[in-house]
């Protein structure tokens, strides 16, 4: 990627799809606050997406599409854009749900889930696990991993539920000073008012999770799908019947953490207070 006045260059594909946007906004007489709540983003979304600094999200693509009557180019325009780098090409599919989500759902038991990771925490986790990235492939790693994280500050919002296992701040992935930023992080992000998070302690004799992580997502039309990860490997699921047994795994879980406020002061006595 080109670097320009010390920020990267937008990729050429971003660049023409918001030229293409700005175009019809224009020409529907708009200006980039106007168009904001036509298509459910904030000015700023817009402003970012027409300079190319921020890919368009398929909601974004669609609503822009009607609300500009753009005969189908925004559409077509999108559909030359790259997928992300940095990102497992099996996930690539749940990455673009993410981006639709009005609600998310994640149970993890293996490390802390990537829109609540820091930086320092990501490169740990990229630099332990076999075979080591390059260079290139760990900044493609972390620019993905930050712009997936836009989604927790997104308009409209995400309604976020995190399940976290205990053991996971415990095992000090990275060291003493990476867990204390992580947490430090993930108090902020309770702070936020649609995310909220559980720490399912490590000693729960009752535990409905234990054929592996899950996530859930609900998109806008209320469709829910399921996705389920294994080592190079990620399935999408959509079937009615394995979507109500993973619903019914996650509200138990949800029983069976700790509650909110108790995950917060576990958090806070993790980082060493009181």
């Amino acid at each position: 990627m080109a670097v320009h006045g010390g920020e990267p260059e937008p990729p050429e594909e971003l660049k023409a799809f918001g030229a293409v946007l700005k175009v019809f906004r224009q020409r529907a007489g708009l200006t980039q606050e106007e168009l904001a709540p036509l298509v459910g983003f904030s000015r700023e979304t817009v402003q970012s997406v027409e300079v190319g600094r921020r890919r368009p999200q398929q909601h974004f693509v669609r609503q822009a599409e009607e609300v500009l009557d753009a005969f189908g180019a925004l559409e077509a325009a999108a559909r030359h854009i790259a997928p992300r780098r940095g990102l497992a090409r099996w996930f690539h599919q749940w990455a673009a749900l993410e981006q639709e989500a009005t609600t998310l759902w994640t149970y993890e038991c293996r490390l802390i889930p990537g829109l609540l990771q820091t930086e320092a925490y990501t490169r740990a986790v990229a630099l332990a696990v076999p075979p080591p990235p390059t260079e290139e492939e760990l900044e493609q790693r972390l620019t993905a991993r930050a712009e997936r994280q836009q989604l927790l500050r997104r308009t409209p919002p995400v309604a976020f539920h995190f399940l976290i296992e205990q053991c996971l701040f415990e095992r000090h992935t990275g060291g003493e000073e990476v867990t204390a930023e992580l947490i430090d992080h993930l108090l902020a992000c309770t702070e936020l008012w649609n995310v909220e998070v559980q720490i399912m302690p490590t000693r729960q004799p009752h535990h409905a999770g234990l054929d592996g992580p899950m996530r859930l997502v609900e998109t806008p039309d209320h469709q829910w799908l399921g996705y389920v990860e294994g080592q190079q490997t990620g399935q999408l699921i959509s079937d009615a019947k394995d979507l109500s047994l993973m619903h019914l795994r996650y509200a138990k879980m949800r029983s069976q953490a700790l509650g909110p406020e108790e995950s917060v002061t576990l958090l806070r006595r993790m980082r060493g207070d009181g």
